[in-house]
This record gives structure tokens, C-alpha cells and sequence, in this order.
């Protein structure tokens, strides 16, 4: 007997919604229970499929590990996920894991003052390394009526491992003596 099924299965050819078909009426049948899921479990659970086990599943085929990550402690082992279908495009698949890490937590955006001397952005730099922080864009402000003669305002976009690594990277730039607004 099937224990779930996820409701991000594509609705069968004909009427264009679930229900009236032969194989939805068998599912009925069968399925003891139907849960869903959001975009954002499924892009993480794409995410994980991608960077854990290797797999490259389409989205809706992610739906089972989508629904265990959401709801972790809500099935009785032992439990089977079974995932299906390869067939995604690759720009699909770039904007899907984008949308699984963020939703993951692993992108941190801030802002931050620096004294506008030689080598103050690779020293800010340099700390974001130690750190283990991947930087994907910085914005390197000098010329702002906002900013004093010596000042530079820097916003970062980081790559991070979790909402964890988050916080430590920004811990880590106040230790370093750095005045850091994190940007939601």
C-alpha cells in the first residue's frame, strides 16, 4: 500500500485537471494519503537530489524527498522516496537550485563601511576567504554624498553553507572590526 503521494504530479492529458482519469481513480484506490508541497521544498529537495546524491531529477520528481524535508518527522520508517524523470532544461534547472539555496539560507547580501585606503577591499576580501565565504557580486561605492571623505561603502552577495555559516560570516567580519547590515 502506498503511503503518500505528492500532489506536484501533472495533471493527466484530456480535462487538464486530476481526478476524473483512470489512473487518478486506481491512485485513489491505493494512496492512503496526498500531501503538497511548496516551491520552495521542492528546490531545495532539487538541490539536495543534485548536490547530495548526485541525481538530476525534474522538479515534480523531486516532489517525495520535498515532502520528507518538509515534514521529517511526520512518516513511519522505513520510508522510500521514489524520485523520477530527467527531463528539465538546463536554464530550468539553473533558476530552480538558485531558488533551493536561497531557500536553503546559503546566499547572506550585506553592507559595510570601510576606511577608502589601498588595499582595504582585498583585507575585507581576504577575511570573507578565512572565512569560507564565496563571493558572487560587490558593489565598491567611493563617490556618495553619504559617505564621509574616507569612507567606501561595500555591498557584498556571499555564497554561504546554511543559515549557520550566515551568521559565523558575519560574527567573523564584526570581529575583524568591520560595522556589518545584513540586507534582507
Amino acid at each position: 500500500m502506498l503511503k503518500l503521494m505528492t500532489s506536484s504530479l501533472a495533471a493527466h492529458r484530456g480535462n487538464g485537471r486530476p481526478g476524473s482519469s483512470r489512473p487518478i481513480k486506481i491512485i485513489g484506490d491505493l494512496v492512503d494519503e496526498v500531501r503538497t508541497v511548496s516551491e520552495d521544498a521542492l528546490s531545495r529537495a532539487l538541490l539536495l537530489c543534485l548536490e547530495r546524491a548526485k541525481l538530476v531529477v525534474e522538479p515534480a520528481g523531486a516532489a517525495p524527498v520535498a515532502a520528507l524535508l518538509s515534514d521529517p518527522r511526520g512518516f513511519e520508517g522505513p520510508v522510500v522516496a521514489v524520485l523520477s524523470g530527467g527531463n528539465v532544461d538546463p536554464l530550468l534547472m539553473q533558476r530552480v537550485l538558485r531558488h533551493g539555496m536561497a531557500a536553503a539560507g546559503r546566499y547572506l547580501s550585506l553592507r559595510l563601511r570601510l576606511t577608502d585606503r589601498p588595499g582595504a577591499l582585498a583585507a575585507l576580501l581576504g577575511s570573507l576567504s578565512e572565512l569560507n565565504a564565496n563571493v558572487l557580486d560587490v558593489s565598491h561605492a567611493r563617490t556618495d554624498a553619504r559617505l564621509g571623505l574616507t569612507e567606501a561603502e561595500v555591498e557584498l552577495r556571499l555564497e554561504t553553507q546554511g543559515p549557520e555559516h550566515c551568521e559565523e560570516v558575519a560574527a567573523g567580519l564584526g570581529a575583524a572590526g568591520y560595522a556589518v547590515t545584513v540586507i534582507h
